[in-house]
This record gives structure tokens, sequence and C-alpha cells, in this order.
């Protein structure tokens, strides 16, 4: 395992690079100095998902839904109660469909909600489809060294 690691903060989109030790203490960004990690996801934008997927050395799970969406309004809270549970050594985010379709048109999403994995800028998986928290936690671990 790598000694430090890049982790783009959700709130200003700053690089930092953090000890692999010191992840789950606490960690702040040097720019905005708030907690990179929240345990919660965080919504991106096709600018801020660029960033997110290409620079952090952590696994970036994204949920691709919209709002009208019935499944993925029930997923929701399963997607929050995951981030608890895999933060920090994946990232959770949200892409909202709706607001971003350049960028669902530019990652082939045909259905929602679809959850895709990114890791090292690469997609490493991905399932379309709702799921339960427990569900989403299993499948990310099982697809990724995390």
């Amino acid at each position: 395992m790598r000694k430090t690691a890049h982790i783009v903060c959700p709130h200003c989109d700053a690089v930092n690079r953090i000890p692999t030790a010191r992840l789950a203490e606490g960690a702040k960004c040097g720019r905005c100095h708030q907690s990179l990690f929240c345990g919660q996801p965080h919504e991106l934008t096709a600018d801020s998902f660029q960033k997110h997927i290409g620079r952090s050395d952590i696994p970036v799970l994204v949920d691709f839904w919209a709002p009208w969406c019935g499944p993925c309004r029930t997923m929701a809270p399963a997607f929050q109660q995951a981030a608890r549970q895999l933060e920090p050594r994946m990232r959770l985010v949200k892409i909202n469909t709706e607001t971003e379709q350049g960028l669902g048109a530019q990652q082939g999403i045909r259905s929602i909600p679809t959850l895709v994995l990114f890791q090292g800028g690469r997609e490493v998986a991905r399932q379309p489809g709702a799921m339960g928290a427990a569900e989403i936690i299993s499948w990310a671990r099982s697809n990724t060294r995390a």
C-alpha cells in the first residue's frame, strides 16, 4: 500500500496528499480546512467529476440518479449508509443525470439508478438497479482493493 494518497476535497475540489495511515483520523483539506470525509455522499458536477475520478487515489463509487426516479429515491438512504461504512477507503458521490445529462451520456448511463466504480481513473465495475446498503457495500468491496 502507498504511504500517501491523493484525496480530492468534496467541498472545494482541492487535491490533498494524506498519509494513508491517517485517512481515518479526521483528515482536513489544506485549502478549505473542512473534513475530507463526512460519511455521506457528495453531489458532483461534470467538472468536479473529472477531478475526483482522475486525481483520487482511493476508489470512487458513483451513483447516477435523478430526482424524479422512484428507485433512486428509495436507494438514497442505503447509499448514504454505505458511505458511512466505506469511507475513508472509498469516496461515494452522486451525479444527478437530470442536471448533468451530458455526463450521463458520456458515461453510457442507460438506466437509473446505476452505480459505477472507478479506481485509478478507470471504470472497474458497473451495476444498474437499486440495491440495499449491505448489497452496495458487498458489491463495492468485491470489485476493488479497498
